[in-house]
């Protein structure tokens, strides 16, 4: 198997650096909404996941895609069969390109009997390159790196992906935590880039990484190479296994420092689920 995943990663690794040049070949850009008024999308978008996509297909045409533009057009996610299934978004943080904010990258990651096996996030703009392999480590630009292995909540910095709250049915769910984490943790960053924000916590330079209502190409990648760095990943619902296809998740440099976020986000859960159900009992008093 790890063979047979070097030649993967041999092959897709060139055809990774190459969409990375579509992206810094940008010029006037025209940016298109989704659902969301959050939710960007451009041209290049639609070019990186062409050139990724296509020249996959040509080699391994039996593989299957999960893309982030193709999902779109389709208007649903295929299903997470264990057949190989690379899982692409061709621009994450689409909303810092469109503003020349370099935290910005693509994401490619592989799937095998459902289990990541392979990542790749590259940020063109800085030129990095993260790399993992299941069992063979997370990298640099080639370098092994490890998180922090911080395991007190209290000397940690979150990286909390702020944007969502703009969603309605996100928000109180985002308020009730942010009140409760912003309490016990030494700082909080947003960067708007769920795939880098995994990486930023693989590499040491944040404690966690916190995120809801994600996509399977938000996170296919990003995940293995945390794993791959001595962290831990967690679904954020409390009592819930991490699940690909629906990544509410929080990752983190450790075991012990995940356990504790989330101790912290079941008591913010819990006491939101409370005051809705306040709200309501009011409400049928009137």
């Amino acid at each position: 198997m790890s063979e047979q995943i070097r030649i993967y990663f041999d092959f897709v690794l060139p055809l990774v650096k190459k969409a990375g040049k579509v992206i810094l070949e940008a010029k006037n850009i025209e940016i298109e909404t989704k659902d969301e008024i959050y939710d960007l999308v451009t041209i290049y978008d639609r070019k990186v996941e062409e050139v990724l996509i296509k020249e996959i297909k040509a080699k391994y045409p039996n593989h299957k895609f999960i893309g982030e533009e193709e999902s779109s057009a389709r208007s649903e996610i295929s299903d997470l069969t264990n057949d190989p299934t690379w899982i692409i978004d061709p621009i994450d943080g689409t909303a810092n390109f469109v503003r020349n904010f370099p935290i910005t990258c693509i994401s490619i990651g592989l799937t095998i009997n459902k289990q990541p096996v392979l990542g790749i996030i590259y940020n063109p703009f800085m030129d990095e390159l993260y790399t993992a392999m299941k069992g063979q480590g997370a990298h640099l630009n080639g370098k092994r790196i490890f998180t922090s292995k911080q395991t007190d909540i209290q000397k940690s910095v979150l990286n909390y992906e702020l944007s969502l709250a703009r969603s309605e049915k996100h928000r109180e769910l985002y308020m009730y935590r942010l009140t409760h984490l912003i309490a016990v943790i030494q700082g909080i960053r947003s960067m708007g880039s769920a795939a880098l924000g995994l990486c930023y916590v693989a590499r040491g330079s944040m404690d966690a990484y916190q995120c809801d209502g994600l996509y399977p190409w938000d996170a296919a990648a990003g995940v293995l190479i945390v794993t791959e760095a001595g962290g831990a990943v967690g679904d954020s619902t409390w009592g819930k296994e991490f699940d690909l296809m629906k990544p509410n998740f929080i990752a983190a440099a450790s075991k012990p420092l995940l356990d504790q976020f989330l101790q912290v986000e079941k008591r913010a859960d819990d006491e939101r689920l409370a005051a809705l159900l306040v709200k309501k009992a009011n409400v049928g008093c009137k």
